[in-house]
């Protein structure tokens, strides 16, 4: 019987429900030290308990730090047992202060009659029997221990804790795909004691989980299933399970599986990308069986997962906590050393949040094939042009520039395999449904669905060839300047983020979900595929507002970039050269920089042909008018 890592067992509950006595028991059979809270009181702590006066939070404070201190100092070297009342939230986030992925907590529960008549029968203590009501009222009872009732003995309670937390795993993960397995490697390396579950096909699918485990050293201490009750019941309580399996349908059977397995409490978490409004139904559905519900999405690819992505975790708050010790231990790291993980909201918002990111970066992916065609265009070969992109490193660096940058550079057999990669690229559903996304919400996040619909040109490749021969004409080298092409390329993305994050400000709002745009930012700064130079630089520029293009500091940077944008997309238009981001960031910024749209024209067409009404800007009363808008001559 024995522990993956050093653990801290805080053995909690009101006074007289045994935690002494189980914490020696436990420490006598699990070899670790035992501390006694009661042996950390000020003096002038016990004095005032002594004289039947409950202590309040400030005298509780500095006893609950040293606790902390003597957690600390022994998990550097052992595992070891405290016992301490811990009745509130809050004292347990003290206690738990810095080492919060390596405390487990047992709760030791009881009737108040029953440890009323254990208090009277003890001597010499100095909590009177008065103050266990105060205690009992105190109490709020955590989400995430485990949870023991004192009616059993003494032996039989310290039994089904060593049961619990040595022979069970503390997390479940459900999937052994690409993702599922570069998660599970990543939680197994940081010491998570972990059950991992693939479904068993006969003939197609069969011993996938015990093949996976006996092919990384990392995972000895993983225990493979693919009977999922066994899987469930290998998990120590409040059960934290993650989903890895194919967005839609698959999620809904897996969980319709579980529900009759779990127990109230445990947590579910969805780290597929689902979409946010079958987030919120799962959520609901769960909520009826008091199982938790976490929509959490995962960006950084198969490396990512294994070495550090980027998380977004949204659904219950309280239920995030219980699950927060391990998926902001396997996230990635930002320059500050916090985790790229944080509670995002409510309900879907996390897949929401997830399915904006893959938007952004459907419009960051088609930007770089654009430029990339035009340095084409212009007589530049891939190691040409791969040279050029490194060169703009220093300025608009990222994650899809480097990779863009090794792409161009890779040979096969002498010569540059981009050169032999057929033009035609997928999508798989996050890219439509935030175009979907930026219609619903009313935003003219207008990037995203031009990215998504120059995929879906490129698809018709067969057509395309058509096109071109019925459409031929004689292409000329373009003479861009590389520098012009930097500052389109700048400006652009800089539209991009902005329509972005607008539309998670708009559905924050919309769905009362409470985004904090510059947290989101910064878990978008490792990890993910969007992070870059750029968006740590989002930060700061989002605690001060929700709309990049208003911050003085990029004011500035528009005005300079601008004309050579302009100048870039005139000429590829001149050249037929497609460019549908590049020209989109144009016109955007043509039409929110114009005060005084062509909208009018609009609106006055809706009321002549279907009476829409209109307002006018010579009335600011609000009134609505409808007119006769026919010509009509006087006879």
């Amino acid at each position: 019987m024995s522990f993956i890592r050093p653990v801290a067992i805080f053995i909690m509950g009101v006074s007289g429900v045994g935690k002494s006595t189980i914490g020696n028991l436990l420490s006598a059979q699990l070899s670790m030290p035992f501390f006694d809270g009661d042996d950390y009181h000020s003096q002038k702590s016990i004095n005032k308990m002594a004289q039947g006066h409950p202590l309040n939070d400030d005298d509780r404070y500095e006893w609950l730090t040293n606790l902390n201190n003597v957690a600390k100092i022994q998990l550097k070297t052992n595992a070891c047992i405290i016992a301490c009342s811990a009745l509130k939230e809050t004292y347990r986030e003290t206690l738990k202060r810095d080492i919060e992925k390596d405390v487990k907590w047992v709760l030791l529960s009881g009737s108040f009659d029953e440890i009323l008549d254990r208090i009277k029968q003890r001597k010499g203590h100095y909590m009177p029997p008065s103050l266990l009501k105060s205690q009992f009222e105190t109490l709020e009872i955590p989400v995430d221990a485990l949870k023991i009732d004192i009616v059993q003995t003494p032996q039989k309670i310290a039994k089904k804790i060593v049961e619990e937390l040595t022979d069970k795993s503390e997390f479940g993960l459900i999937g052994l795909g690409v993702m599922g397995k570069s998660l599970a490697r990543n939680l197994a390396s940081h010491n998570f004691k972990l059950s991992i579950f693939n479904r068993h096909v006969h003939g197609l699918e069969e011993n996938v989980a015990i093949d996976f485990k006996n092919k990384h050293p990392e995972l000895f201490d993983s225990i493979p299933f693919d009977d999922l009750q066994t899987f469930v019941k290998s998990l120590q309580t409040p059960r934290k399970i993650m989903l890895m399996v194919n967005a839609g349908k698959p999620v809904d059977a897996v969980i319709e599986s579980l529900i009759p397995l779990l127990s109230k409490n445990d947590v579910i978490i969805d780290g597929g990308n689902s979409h946010y409004k079958n987030t919120q139904e799962r959520i609901d559905l769960l909520s009826k069986h008091g199982i938790c519900f976490i929509g959490a999405g995962v960006s950084g690819g198969e490396e990512g997962a294994l070495n550090g992505p980027s998380i977004m975790p949204g659904g219950d708050e309280r239920a995030y906590k219980m699950v927060k010790p391990f998926l902001e231990t396997i996230a990635a790291k930002n320059n500050n050393g916090n985790a790229c993980c944080d509670y995002i909201g409510k309900g879907g918002s996390g897949h929401f949040v997830k399915m904006v990111h893959n938007g952004i970066e459907y419009a960051e992916m088609q930007l770089l094939a654009e430029t990339y065609f035009i340095l084409k265009r212009s007589g530049k070969n891939p190691d040409e042009i791969a040279v050029v992109f490194e060169s703009w490193m220093p300025h608009v660096a990222s994650y899809l520039l480097e990779i863009t940058i090794d792409i161009l550079r890779k040979k096969e057999n002498n010569h540059w395999l981009i050169d032999k990669v057929l033009d035609t690229s997928g999508n798989k559903g996050t890219g439509n449904w935030a175009t979907i996304a930026t219609a619903e919400l009313g935003m003219p996040s207008t990037m995203i669905p031009a990215a998504l619909f120059a995929r879906y040109v490129s698809a018709f490749k067969e057509e395309r060839i058509k096109i071109s021969e019925a459409y031929f004409s004689e292409s000329t080298q373009l003479t861009i300047e590389t520098s012009d092409l930097l500052k389109a390329y700048q400006l652009a993305r800089i539209v991009n983020h902005h329509q972005g994050f607008k539309l998670l400000y708009q559905a924050s709002v919309t769905y009362n979900w409470d985004l904090n745009l510059s947290s989101i930012a910064s878990i978008w700064t490792n990890g993910c595929i969007i992070r870059s130079l750029f968006m740590e630089a989002l930060i700061d520029i989002l605690k001060e507002s929700n709309t990049i293009l208003l911050n003085p500091s990029i004011i500035s940077e528009i005005i300079t970039l601008r004309p050579a944008l302009n100048r870039v997309v005139a000429e590829c238009v001149l050249e037929e050269i497609p460019i549908p981001c590049l020209s989109e960031a144009v016109n955007f910024l043509n039409a929110y920089k114009e005060a005084n749209s062509s909208a009018n024209l609009i609106q006055a067409q809706r009321d002549y042909f279907g009476a829409h009404t209109y307002q006018r800007i010579d009335d600011d009363s609000g009134t609505f008018y409808h007119t006769n808008w026919k010509h009509q001559t006087n006879d």
